[in-house]
């Protein structure tokens, strides 16, 4: 029987973004008083990177990964590289494409320039890594389009933060992409589905997350990271993610 290493689950800070934008240094105590030992970051609501990284110091959390955008990485990666030094993360994450590339051709484009970044990432002693939503399941003349981006980049360079609830929502098995694309995914957005498929609280919806976590070796999983996009009470949704993950068995 295996369980979530403590130091090893996060939330995005996307999750409470909210009150993070009145709050930052209370909303980062309170989640490291939970239990929390990493974030994902989700923007620095105004803040330099460097008072960014005192305030999760203070709090006695680390940040593992930080979302960019594509935009941001094409306007000077040099820049996002040195935000990602400061606060200290091991993986770079650009979190959607734009609608404009969402074609093969768009996708191939996508995946070349993401191998520009990975060996950049790479260089600069952090790894490079895309997050999927449901869009990037679609089918396009005959291909899924996250399929080209696995197939079109190096593992070396890239790899994904795969987003649980967003690859199972089009119908794809997460299992199914460790068999095809080992050690690939080393960090998970743990997001949970209601019976209506709308998001759920961690352990209150119906994906089968030990199912997943019992490949974490196929899948090459090291971070676990709690997310859910429009909770109704943020701080319960975080307690409710880090106690589910810190429990959780399989």
């Amino acid at each position: 029987m295996h369980s979530v290493p403590l130091d090893h689950i996060g939330i995005q800070l996307y999750t409470v973004r909210n009150i993070m934008a009145t709050d930052p240094q209370g909303t980062l105590n309170a989640l490291g008083a939970v239990g929390y030992a990493t974030v994902g970051v989700s923007g620095l609501y105004g803040h330099t990177p460097e008072r960014f990284r005192a305030m999760m110091d203070t709090a006695g959390v680390r940040a593992v990964l930080t979302h960019t955008s594509w935009d941001a990485m094409n306007a000077d990666v040099q820049r996002e590289l040195e935000i990602a030094r400061i606060l200290g993360v091991r993986y770079v994450v650009v979190p959607s494409l734009p609608g404009s590339l969402r074609t093969v051709a768009g996708y191939t484009h996508a995946a070349a320039k993401f191998q520009e970044w990975g060996i950049r990432c790479r260089g600069a002693g952090m790894k490079f890594l895309f997050h999927n939503h449901d869009v990037d399941f679609a089918k396009v003349d005959g291909k899924v389009l996250f399929d080209v981006l696995a197939e079109r980049t190096d593992a070396r360079f890239v790899n994904f933060e795969l987003d649980l609830y967003w690859i199972i929502k089009p119908g794809y098995d997460p299992v199914a992409y460790f068999e095809r694309h080992p050690g690939r995914f080393p960090a998970f957005h743990v997001k949970d589905m209601a019976a209506n498929g709308s998001f759920e609280d961690l352990g209150y919806g119906t994906i089968d997350f030990p199912r997943i976590f019992a490949r974490y070796a196929q899948s090459g999983v090291r971070e676990y990271v709690v997310e859910h996009d429009t909770p109704r009470d943020a701080l319960l949704t975080a307690r409710r993610g880090q106690e589910y993950l810190a429990t959780v068995t399989f």
